[in-house]
């Protein structure tokens, strides 16, 4: 049973439509992306998911069942990108007021924080007001008080924005981490690299439309070009004309072959071991998922980087 399950969600504002019939599931424990260009409805999306809206159609099922804001709010942890910190507030009394409004109690919020803190290395902000921070400071902050109370469901709209490498990689272990302790994180952000490395399903919304989902791996596959990359020990002469393979192109000690339908990888190798080449490796380019959210999204062709055939 999957934790989430949006069915048919539609919200419309005046002639727009911002979320347009969109369904999907995410299984317990997955890392969830949600990608889409400014102004495809990723935002009105987790609002509706999170109950500050309510859609004008369709069911959000959670944990099995319809989702009621008042029994599921405190199983979800949301961290918006427009950061939602009272600037004049001490650091420690405003992450135990937030961890309050999630059902823990006092004793219970001032361990978890403490805990957290110790493992971000926060322990001397307790008494420094947010207006203090700078923006990487806040967002580690931030991200604290969106998962210390260990929700089902966590939330995460651009977690990395302002955070140097170092943070970047302390956060990201941690999201693995309580996706390994049974979390289930939708992520939302821009950075296609970032979707490769951490996800394992993606969602792709372009004005409210769900444009596709499935696995990261299952997407590339999906829209792969036959595109294979052969390494040499030095490159072989030309001509390169052969009905099996198109020469795309050369990098470095690598040809770039698109094999023509009706022809597999083997007819390629058998090609070039005849010509007696000594080959040192061979593997399939699969196109990033930011080539094919521009080709879905702009709706124009993959784009790739490989220096001219010469011969």
């Amino acid at each position: 049973m999957p934790l989430l399950d949006v069915q048919n969600l539609k919200k419309y504002y005046a002639t727009q439509k911002a979320v347009d019939d969109i369904s999907f599931s995410i299984e317990r424990g997955t890392i969830f992306g949600l990608l889409g260009p400014n102004g495809a409805g990723k935002t009105t999306l987790l609002r509706m998911i999170t109950g500050i809206f309510y859609p004008d159609s369709g069911d959000i099922l959670f944990d099995g069942r319809k989702f009621e804001l008042e029994k599921d709010v405190q199983n979800i942890g949301y961290m918006p990108e427009e950061r939602g910190l009272y600037k004049k507030m001490k650091i420690g009394e405003q992450a135990v007021y937030l961890a309050q409004l999630k059902g823990l109690s006092k004793s219970e919020a001032i361990q978890k924080i403490k805990e957290w803190f110790t493992k971000f290395e926060m322990q001397t902000w307790w008494n420094k007001k947010v207006e203090d921070l700078s923006k990487g400071m806040g967002q580690k902050l931030q991200f604290v008080t969106t998962v210390l109370h260990a929700p089902k469901l966590i939330i995460l709209d651009e977690p990395f924005s302002g955070l140097d490498p170092v943070n970047s990689n302390l956060i990201k272990e941690e999201i693995f981490n309580l996706a390994k302790g049974g979390s289930t994180i939708i992520f939302s952000t821009h950075r296609m690299e970032q979707v490769e490395e951490i996800c394992d399903q993606i969602i792709l919304v372009n004005k409210g439309k769900k444009i596709l989902d499935g696995g990261v791996q299952e997407v590339k596959q999906l829209h792969k070009e036959n595109l294979f990359s052969i390494g040499f020990e030095k490159l072989p002469e030309g001509p390169y004309a052969t009905p099996a393979f198109d020469l795309a192109g050369t990098k470095n000690q690598s040809l770039i072959v698109k094999i023509n339908e009706g022809y597999t990888p083997n007819h390629v190798l058998h090609h070039f071991i005849q010509q007696g080449a000594g080959i040192v490796s061979f593997q399939e380019i699969l196109p990033s998922l930011n080539d094919i959210f521009i080709k879905l999204v702009e709706g124009t062709p993959l784009t790739r980087q490989f220096q001219p055939v010469t011969a």
